[in-house]
């Protein structure tokens, strides 16, 4: 199937970024979606931006600040972040959907980065 790992979080101060990378491996033939989640300590999941096609939407409280993008050549994602700020704090999952190799629809999700923003 397809494996989505994870990299680039880290402890930062408030205003100072962070990019995180989304790299996918497996027989992918194309990834038609995909998308960066949060979660927070006692909150739920939450959609932080999301890709599909030529669509990219943004959650509220991150527009302007994060950007979303992809390197198709590599399979891999990425998810640039400035500004930061500590209601940013949380566990960030990378999110993806396309077809394979063989013909069939994936769905998968990353382990998870922490995000931590300090004051």
């Amino acid at each position: 199937q397809v494996q989505l790992v994870e990299s680039g979080g880290g402890l930062v101060q408030a205003g100072r970024s962070l990019r995180l990378s989304c790299a996918a491996s497996g027989s992918i033939f194309s990834i038609d979606a995909m998308g960066w989640y949060r979660q927070a300590p006692g909150k739920q999941r939450e959609l932080v931006a999301a890709s599909n096609g030529g669509t990219t939407v943004y959650a509220d409280s991150v527009k302007g600040r994060f950007t979303i993008s992809r390197d198709n050549a590599k399979n891999t994602m990425y998810l640039q972040m400035n500004s930061l700020k500590p209601e940013d704090t949380a566990v960030y999952y990378c999110n993806a959907a396309g077809l394979l190799m063989k013909g069939t629809n994936f769905a998968s999700w990353g382990q998870g980065t922490q995000v931590t923003v300090s004051s």
